[in-house]
């Protein structure tokens, strides 16, 4: 794991934040429109808590094992089931509901802890292969028998 930020954050931070997000997933690999697509699921995380938890929260941004991830927690009172349950588009009069609609389409991963304490939004976007490196490939299962052969030798 490769933490690439952590930071407390407040209203006048998320500006900042998101252009240290962009510049930072960047380099990591990813591009557009997956980047442009992560940067804005983080602007919404941070924007909810900003909005809807007190005006503050705490960022983190890291790496590990070709995703890139970012989570955004607050201490406000928790998001309400009908929201973070919810996979419809809300209604296009609606004023709230876009922010989460908008996040669980646009990152390969969400994750939503919510409660009376607070929230942690957890946002994963996988990474592209560096160049020249092939994909990890998933080992095959194969029989092994050892039957009749000498002690050492098997066939598979």
């Amino acid at each position: 794991m490769r933490t690439l930020m952590a930071q407390p954050f407040t209203l006048h931070d998320v500006t900042r934040l998101r252009r240290a997000v962009a510049e930072l997933a960047g380099s990591c690999g990813l591009s557009s429109p997956k980047l442009d697509d992560f940067v804005l699921a983080v602007h919404e995380s941070v924007v909810n808590a900003v909005e809807h938890a007190g005006g503050h929260g705490y960022f983190k941004l890291w790496t590990v094992n070709g995703v890139i991830r970012s989570e955004t927690t607050d201490r406000g009172s928790g998001i309400p089931t009908g929201y973070v349950d919810a996979d419809r588009k809300p209604l296009d009069l609606a004023e709230e509901g876009r922010g989460i609609f908008l996040i669980r389409r646009l990152c390969d991963m969400v994750d939503f802890d919510t409660g009376p304490g607070g929230t942690t939004v957890l946002l994963t976007m996988r990474l592209p292969h560096p160049p020249g490196r092939a994909p990890h490939r998933v080992m095959k299962r194969i029989r092994v028998s050892a039957g009749r052969h000498p002690f050492g030798r098997f066939t598979a």
